[in-house]
């Protein structure tokens, strides 16, 4: 006689559970899932900063420019985008005014915040950058010039420290929007 019918149904249902234990595969470890900050690498000098995406509309290589008279001259002039006129502002001259050189690997960041439409021209663009947000810093990285005022914070990667731009600082600031030459 089979040994599964002089069991108890309860016993035998226990039979079948400490069977099922001991043949299951476990299910997958829970894994941590850290938050991440994710912005555009790009350099002004020797300086490595980051912008968030919201802020930018597109990068661009340096476009064709028209000057535009009685200007700072870190104000390069304006670029037609596409059928949209795009001012065009030397970031570098800006912060330490002293101008960008134009090379090969000099981008212009067309950023957007409110009313202000604007193309930084910088050194080099970096592409994407991913930090965990725990990583983040409020320490403002060693910097000359103004540039510290346009700073919310920092990132250390791999021993490189990214200083956060503000792209909101940098639209209220009544400085970069007064660009007339002063006489």
């Amino acid at each position: 006689m089979n040994s599964a019918a002089q069991l108890s149904p309860f016993a035998l249902l226990k039979q079948i559970e400490t069977r099922s234990q001991e043949r299951a595969i476990g299910l997958p470890q829970k894994a941590e899932v850290r938050r991440t900050w994710s912005g555009v690498g790009f350099r002004v000098g020797d300086m490595h900063l980051l912008v968030t995406m919201a802020d930018i509309a597109e990068i661009l290589k340096y476009p064709n420019i028209t000057k535009v008279p009685s200007t700072l001259r870190w104000v390069k002039g304006l670029a037609n985008i596409r059928g949209n006129l795009l001012p065009i502002m030397d970031l570098k001259g800006f912060v330490d005014n002293e101008l960008c050189k134009i090379k090969k690997s000099s981008r212009v960041i067309v950023v957007q915040h409110g009313e202000l439409s604007s193309g930084l021209l910088v050194d080099e663009v970096y592409g994407m950058r991913h930090f965990f947000t725990e990583e983040h810093s409020e320490n403002l990285p060693d910097t000359s010039g103004k540039l510290k005022v346009y700073l919310k914070g920092s990132f250390l990667q791999n021993e490189v420290e990214w200083g956060v731009f503000s792209v909101a600082k940098l639209a209220q600031s009544s400085e970069f929007l007064n660009i007339a030459a002063r006489v």
